[in-house]
């Protein structure tokens, strides 16, 4: 019946009218010329019922997605309009008065590259050229032999998002079947991507809820038990969401099955300078990897260490045994990103590529990233005493200073992390995960008080 009317009501008004009725069996089709509605009327047990005819949209078996549990978060504090609300549940810098950070390094090539009158053409599908040889160079030193045998494959990504997404349809096309271990817990997009890749994928245990700490035994026994050849995606420094990443004695270990087992260790790298205020330092554990001459996958991403997060800018680094291999990779990587995007955005490429190819503001960047790194510890330091001087329980609170980067994981509930935000306006991911870039230390004695209460007075 719905058909039937749907179909007749595309007819035109002036048939309609002219007709009046359009007999179809039992039923008819009438035309209200007052009000230029057509309605169907059924006989049913001697009763006349009217239908309204109605446009059903093709997409009516779409439902709702549910919001993002991260992004999410920011529209939930946006609406609330307390005085004391803390949102610490998106990942991104903040001064110490709470406010976005452009960096000073970025507003000066901004300036230079308008000055320039720099054109905004297309660039090749893998991106812009000198920041692929920045990127690559930046992630495992210039002198480093991956460098100077061209074994590295290297494409701009749309940040560390596009980048492991482009990964992630190379590992589907050209690895079948083959599982990507993920630690438990992990950024909250990483299995989205896997999943809109169509590759499987499966945990491995990383964190232990009872010492606030890595799990380092139940860890390598997974990625000991997984299929050889897996791939084992590796947060490079300031693991997401927890904050704990393991000492370097663990990482030669973890590096010891994964080459014992044949797998291909797959790194996640968003924080390389952030972390510890070292670029170094936080690219430590890939080059680990590297010099163990074992091929690996490595997406980067500039959004938190140069604050270009709206920029997309990003890379997927490929280490290939032989130049010959790498050049091919790239090639298969072209293929993908050209159906996916096409290429990429040529803004914060360049932005990127104009810092780290000159001395003097090369060295302006480090600075920032050492000031930015130090105020998050200095925060992390201050709430680590505030909730020492304010819980008279006797907990350890040290976990809070054994974490690393922009992150701190709580310990807290879900039930716990909803009455943080239900009672003390505090919006963070429901995992526990806290945001330490987005707190003040004129902010710390007040977030010291919410976990304490949500802790001991929440089950």
């Amino acid at each position: 019946m719905a058909s039937s009317i749907l179909s007749l009501a595309s007819a035109s008004l002036s048939s309609l009218e002219n007709k009046g009725k359009l007999n179809l069996g039992s039923n008819c089709l009438s035309f209200d010329r007052d009000k230029n509605i057509p309605f169907a009327k059924t006989k049913s047990l001697s009763r006349i019922s009217m239908v309204a005819s109605v446009n059903v949209s093709r997409f009516e078996g779409i439902t709702m997605a549910p919001p993002d549990p991260i992004l999410g978060v920011s529209e939930a504090f946006k609406a609330d309009t307390h005085g004391n609300k803390l949102n610490l549940g998106v990942g991104a810098y903040r001064t110490e008065e709470l406010q976005p950070y452009v960096l000073d390094v970025v507003k000066k090539v901004e300036k230079h590259m308008l000055e320039r009158g720099d054109n905004k053409e297309y660039l090749p599908i893998e991106g812009l050229a000198a920041f692929n040889k920045a990127t690559a160079e930046l992630l495992f030193g210039a002198d480093n032999p991956v460098i100077k045998q061209q074994r590295v494959a290297t494409i701009q990504g749309l940040s560390g998002t596009g980048s492991l997404r482009v990964a992630a349809a190379l590992i589907e096309r050209y690895f079948p079947g083959a599982k990507v271990l993920i630690s438990s817990p992990t950024w909250g997009n990483h299995k989205n991507i896997f999943d809109d890749a169509r590759v499987p994928w499966s945990e491995y245990r990383y964190y232990d809820p009872k010492t606030v700490g890595l799990d380092f035994e139940g860890m390598m026994s997974d990625i000991k038990a997984a299929p050889e050849g897996s791939f084992v995606l590796l947060h490079g420094c300031a693991h997401n969401p927890t904050g704990i990443d393991p000492t370097p004695e663990q990482w030669e270990k973890i590096a010891d099955v994964i080459q014992e087992k044949n797998h291909i260790p797959f790194f996640d790298v968003a924080y390389q300078g952030f972390a510890s205020g070292s670029l170094d330092a936080d690219a430590a554990s890939v080059r680990l990897f590297a010099a163990r001459g074992l091929e690996l996958l490595v997406a980067q991403s500039y959004s938190k260490n140069l604050g270009l997060y709206a920029e997309r800018i990003g890379a997927i680094n490929i280490v290939c045994s032989s130049a010959d291999a790498a050049t091919r990779v790239k090639s298969q990587l072209k293929r993908i990103a050209r159906p996916m995007y096409s290429n990429p955005p040529v803004h914060g490429a360049k932005i990127v590529a104009n810092i780290v190819g000159d001395p003097a503001l090369f060295n302006e960047w480090k600075a920032e990233m050492e000031m930015m790194a130090g105020r998050i510890k200095d925060v992390r330091q201050k709430l680590y005493d505030s909730l020492c001087a304010k819980d008279r329980s006797g907990k350890d609170w040290s976990f809070i200073l054994e974490q690393i980067g922009m992150f701190s994981f709580t310990g807290l509930s879900k039930v716990q992390s909803d009455n943080m935000t239900d009672k003390w306006h505090v919006y963070m991911t429901k995992d526990g995960r806290i945001s330490l870039a987005g707190l003040s230390l004129a902010k710390c004695e007040y977030l010291a008080d919410a976990i304490i209460d949500s802790f001991h007075n929440v089950r």
